[in-house]
């Protein structure tokens, strides 16, 4: 696997030539329209919900669902899609807890409970999906974990053990096998998980935002909140253009900063870079011999993730997270030669078959990362306003989860979720710049030379002892 360059490869350059600088998801004719901006002073609401990505949405409707005579306002500072919900992989992972062995290190008591939620929850995704008509290309294929080097091999044999020790009916590959399924002079082995979805991100969005409409939330783009200040029985929330009075607040802004200012202490904002290939011809899908729909991602600490998209594009996305000082998120950090023409370089070094491939589209994201790699989740205001942020980049179905536990948080109730230690406990915080940026590379660069050598060293063993990770 070739190293980060100081420019791009004359390949890398070939490849990424005619890319469009955006995220592929959302560069369509059938994107909706942006719904109108609220403003003025007169708007009140029992309950309001900041930010209109997968959380947000997911705790509108749920709290329609829950009440229907229950007034809900979803507020988007961009377009519904522009952030995290619409740039991502559309990886549909069950779990709730970063994956099994995370969840078993740092909740081992309440496992069980966490992945029977998990279940539940991926498979409420679905129905609510059926029932609302949306079509948002949501299949389950399955997960191919691949080992790259001969150090990767025994991970992936842990896990595959992890995993059936708990139920889970994966499958152990070796070489010949692995290679069976998606064909790729590097790997080694592999595990297949027959339980992770595949979905269209932006259009599980859009529809998703159809669909609480139908149940008679109003949804605003363009509409930044500012400032939130309790009034009364609820919060006054300032926007750029007007103010609103909510009786309660849900805030579900990923990684955003500014929102509130706790969040900074225990979510770091870290950009992961993607691409999209060209449709790949028939030609070119038996080359690699990649007859299913998998998704697939690797065994390192810096991973990449892959999968076909219903048209047979290829998505290839992950390994180079990005933290910039102290806490930056700037539209100029998504386009960068050094990220995306590693990756683009990676995924010749992966397909060999597939040296001529042009990608069409290149962007980045910004991951909402946390020290144990999980939520956090609690209350601000007296009760008024209740979050749920800090996803580390596996999102997709458990934002559902999170804007369940926001809303029962909310409303004051004792449930199973809200007992959770999950939802209790706080993660550890990061530390303070400077000394978050210097820890965050000096894990980076651990974390590299493990894939490198397959030795873990004293760094990454101490923050291990302390429950602390960095990851995308």
């Amino acid at each position: 696997m070739s190293n980060r360059p100081d420019s791009l490869s004359p390949r890398a350059a070939r490849a990424l030539a005619d890319a469009a600088p955006t995220p592929f998801w959302t560069d369509r004719p059938e994107r909706p329209d942006p719904r109108p901006p609220l403003t003025g002073l007169a708007t009140r609401t029992d309950l309001l919900v900041v930010g209109g990505g997968f959380t947000g949405l997911w705790a509108a409707i749920q709290a329609k669902e829950d009440d229907p005579s229950r007034d809900v306002v979803v507020i988007e500072a961009d377009r519904l899609a522009d952030g995290a919900s619409g740039r991502n992989g559309g990886f549909v992972s069950p779990s709730l807890t970063h994956g099994l062995s995370q969840g078993l290190s740092c909740w081992p008591d309440e496992i069980e409970t966490l992945e029977r939620l998990a279940a539940d929850n991926f498979a409420a995704i679905g129905t609510t999906l059926e029932a609302h008509g949306i079509d948002a290309d949501f299949h389950v294929p399955g997960e191919l974990t691949l080992a790259l080097t001969e150090h990767q091999v025994p991970a992936v044999h842990e896990a595959f053990e992890l995993h059936r020790a708990h139920g889970y009916e994966v499958e152990l590959l070796d070489a010949a096998g692995a290679r069976g399924r998606v064909d790729s002079p590097l790997y080694r082995a592999g595990l297949f998980d027959p339980e992770v979805g595949l979905v269209d991100p932006a259009r599980l969005v859009w529809g998703l935002a159809r669909a609480a409409e139908s149940l008679g939330v109003r949804i605003h783009e363009h509409t930044r909140a500012t400032g939130f200040d309790t009034e009364g029985d609820g919060v006054r929330v300032s926007l750029e253009g007007g103010s609103v009075h909510a009786r309660r607040v849900v805030i579900g802004t990923n990684a955003a900063q500014g929102v509130l200012k706790r969040f900074s202490a225990w979510v770091l904002p870290v950009y992961d870079h993607v691409l999209m290939t060209e449709p790949l011809t028939a030609a070119q899908l038996d080359a690699i011999g990649w007859k299913g729909r998998e998704g697939l991602t690797d065994a390192g600490n810096q991973f990449h993730y892959y999968r076909r998209t219903l048209d047979d594009r290829v998505l290839f996305g992950g390994y180079d997270a990005n933290y910039h000082f102290p806490g930056r998120i700037d539209p100029a950090l998504e386009q960068s030669d050094a990220s995306h023409g590693l990756l683009a370089d990676h995924f010749v070094d992966i397909f060999p078959q597939l040296a001529d491939i042009r990608f069409t589209h290149r962007w980045a994201g910004v991951i909402d990362t946390t020290s144990r790699f999980t939520p956090v989740f609690g209350t601000a205001l007296g009760g008024r306003m209740a979050y749920a942020v800090g996803y580390t980049g596996l999102g997709v179905a458990s934002t559902r989860f999170g804007a369940r536990v926001a809303l029962d948080l909310l409303d004051g109730r004792d449930t199973e979720v809200t007992r959770l230690q999950m939802v209790r406990r706080k993660p550890i915080p990061f530390p303070p710049e400077p000394i978050r940026y210097a820890a965050v590379r000096a894990t980076r660069s651990a974390l590299a030379a493990e894939d490198r050598t397959g030795k873990r060293n004293l760094w990454l063993k101490a923050l291990d002892t302390i429950g602390v990770g960095f990851d995308s």
